[in-house]
């Protein structure tokens, strides 16, 4: 299990982009103290967890009616039992699994991302895009009563944890780095999750979602 997952402190760093930049001088490049580079991670950290507020805010009147059901979190006994070891680490322990290995950073079907533990709708494919990082990458949750963001402090400095509302699984982290409409990135674990496909959604009773994908095909028809 240890060659499948990566320690937080390791695996974060996967988490930002990497960019080259061009060599400076020594004399051209400002010094700063570890409190002002603190300082300027929780700025960033506050200013991401407004703009996620603020979008679950505008999210939510644009969902679709979901049926009534409830989403139950299993005892720690039959997690054990339910989950692959890897899956177990990530959702109840804050594990990382490795980047651009795991099951969903490159897929590119259509259909419904729900937590592995409860099966609560979490990600839409319409809202996934490919950040670089090798990780499943999101602009905005599919609906966003169930996750939850928290202040994770693991490594030192401000991040933003997102989790799963109903079941508390630990799903990955958002950052304010993303692309249009929203400027969100939300980072997730392919263990966290499960993906079903648009042409079962009716079957594995997310047919209220449906709709989002039929009207995509609509439209690509259309074109």
């Amino acid at each position: 299990m240890k060659e499948n997952l990566e320690s937080a402190a390791g695996a974060s760093m996967h988490y930002n982009r990497v960019a080259r930049v061009p060599e400076l001088s020594v004399a051209r490049v400002p010094e700063f103290s570890f409190a002002q580079m603190l300082a300027a991670a929780a700025i960033a950290s506050l200013l991401c967890v407004s703009a996620v507020h603020a979008q679950s805010k505008t999210s939510v009147a644009a969902q679709p009616a979901a049926a009534h059901r409830t989403y139950v979190k299993p005892n720690d006994s039959e997690l054990k039992q339910k989950l692959t070891p890897l899956q177990y680490e990530v959702t109840q322990h804050e594990a990382t699994e490795t980047p651009f290995r795991n099951q969903y950073w490159d897929n590119h079907e259509p259909g419904i991302y729900v937590d592995v533990v409860s099966g609560e709708p979490l990600f839409s494919s319409l809202d996934k895009f490919d950040s670089g990082t090798g990780w499943p990458s999101f602009t905005k949750p599919l609906d966003p009563a169930n996750i939850h963001t928290k202040s994770d402090r693991l490594l030192g400095y401000e991040r933003v944890e997102v989790r799963s509302a109903h079941a508390d699984s630990h799903l990955g982290h958002v950052f304010n780095d993303g692309p249009r409409p929203t400027g969100l990135r939300y980072c997730m674990n392919s263990a966290s999750m499960r993906f079903i496909p648009a042409s079962q959604l009716e079957a594995e009773g997310y047919g209220q979602y449906a709709a989002l994908f039929k009207s995509q095909t609509a439209s690509k028809q259309a074109k």
